[in-house]
């Protein structure tokens, strides 16, 4: 197994409910440290820099307003397999097709407002990561 890290947002919708240390304890519960944290509000600009990615879809702009509808909170997972194991308890995005007793089966409201996002890659864990943490912020 790796070590290995990756990106988590627990979304406007979820801090709106007041779910963060709900989430962060089935985060916990399977495995994975919370290696850093905070708590922040997305200017449009920020929202439109990290999710250029999907810039040419047409649902970029109501992701975009949505993700500076409220405060999320940032962080850095850490363990074994990070970026499967994450995603693997977030559940699929549509919470219609996620497994019982995930984030997104549990929590979600809709497609949009499904409560977290994780990287889908190492690679996209490391940029991610890098954009919302300096290496001091980050505490193993």
């Amino acid at each position: 197994m790796t070590i290995q890290r990756t990106f988590s947002i627990l979304k406007p919708d979820a801090t709106r409910r007041n779910l963060t240390g709900t989430i962060n304890a089935k985060i916990e519960s399977a495995n994975l440290r919370i290696i850093a944290q905070k708590r922040l509000k997305l200017s449009l600009a920020q929202a439109q820099a990290f999710y250029t990615v999907h810039a040419e879809r047409a649902f970029f702009g109501e992701l975009c307003q949505f993700m500076t509808s409220g405060p999320v909170v940032a962080q850095v997972l850490e363990g074994e397999n990070a970026v499967a194991n994450y995603r693997d308890i977030m559940g699929a995005t549509n919470p219609a097709n996620a497994a019982e007793g995930t984030i997104r089966r549990e929590f979600a409201e809709s497609i949009e407002a499904n409560s977290v996002h994780g990287s889908d890659s190492p690679e996209n864990a490391a940029k991610e990561i890098s954009f919302f943490f300096s290496d001091l912020e980050i505490v193993g």
